[in-house]
């Protein structure tokens, strides 16, 4: 069974399969607060869609698994360490610039104080958020969040 692609800004073509672009394997953590509010950073200036929000993560180095690439980009960008880390689910994205496969996990437990340590902003957020732009690989997660009826205030 073909992996699904979302194709953006005029990305490659997914129809058939990835074709000789490589996979770049990536680590999103949804910060998830018991309000139900979850954290969106914006991308820091110097990087691609620099401005767009998105969840904090990063690209897996070589031999790491999905959640320590995690803890470690967590600590990186935004100072925290976390707890247990609930893979969720995956998507892969043909951007321009990059194909990636977004690894994102659900973490309800961390210790420290957020700090923005790339330049980034920060917000707690809800469905429909309203911060923009929100970065296309982004975009379905808030719907997915919004179809299990979290991220909206006041309900689970």
């Amino acid at each position: 069974m073909k992996e699904a692609v979302l194709v953006v800004d005029g990305g490659g073509v997914a129809s058939e399969g990835h074709g000789s672009r490589p996979v770049i394997e990536v680590a999103v953590g949804l910060l998830m607060r018991s309000d139900d509010t979850f954290l969106l950073t914006s991308r820091p200036l110097g990087k691609v869609y620099a401005g767009y929000w998105e969840f904090p993560g990063g690209k897996l180095e070589c031999g790491e698994s999905v959640e320590q690439a995690l803890r470690r980009e967590l600590r990186e960008e935004i100072g925290v360490t976390i707890g247990a880390v609930h893979p969720w689910r995956q998507s892969l994205v043909d951007y321009p610039h990059a194909m990636v496969r977004l690894h994102f996990c659900k973490i309800h437990q961390w210790s420290g104080e957020l700090q923005m340590l790339e330049g980034q902003n920060y917000r707690w957020e809800v469905v429909p958020v309203s911060c923009s732009p929100i970065l296309p690989g982004t975009v379905p997660v808030l719907n997915w969040l919004e179809e299990e009826g979290l991220g909206r205030s006041g309900q689970r």
